[in-house]
């Protein structure tokens, strides 16, 4: 198997094709022809089985606010297995790589929405701060919503505590 880290910046016609038909064979709705849910992201995770594509996951990096505090984050979005490959632990593969992705990066964190026990069993863990964010449902601005989150984990990539009671400015979308 053969993980590759693709840049958006370099996605070829062909692959955004690819990775769009994959989308909406695993996902079945939401994303219209399109790579990508809402926006497009900075670094895209393929996992091929003798040229296969099998696993696909997506990382944004980018700044939120924690109360008043300017602050980053990688966000996980579009995470996906072939129908015919679930089992295999392609989906763990991909995150191992993507947790060492985000560890790279400038963020103390790495945030995703989902539930799935892979997740927790990756470090990852729930949380429930208040949040803002832009409504991009069908990949159209609608306004601004404000709730408590749901489905939101949080995973420290150093040693810098997630703040419990912080208000969550996603300056942005979901990812």
């Amino acid at each position: 198997m053969q993980i590759d880290r693709i840049n958006e910046w370099n996605l070829t016609p062909d692959l955004e094709t690819e990775i769009a038909d994959f989308l909406q064979l695993v996902f079945k709705t939401g994303f219209d022809g399109r790579s990508f849910y809402m926006q497009r992201h900075n670094l895209r995770l393929t996992l091929r089985d003798e040229g296969k594509l099998l696993g696909h996951m997506a990382l944004s990096l980018r700044a939120i606010r924690l109360d008043d505090r300017l602050t980053d984050m990688v966000g996980l979005a579009e995470v996906s297995t072939h129908p015919d490959a679930r089992g295999r632990g392609i989906a763990s593969t991909l995150l191992k790589e993507a947790i060492a992705a985000a560890r790279e990066t400038v963020a103390p964190y790495f945030l995703l929405f989902g539930d799935a026990p892979l997740y927790a069993g990756h470090g990852f863990r729930p949380v429930t701060n208040e949040m803002r964010y832009t409504d991009l449902s069908d990949a159209r601005t609608h306004g601004i919503e404000e709730r408590k989150a749901t489905y939101l984990m949080v995973l420290e990539l150093g040693d810098e505590p997630w703040p419990e009671d912080a208000k969550l400015d996603l300056l942005g979308w979901l990812f």
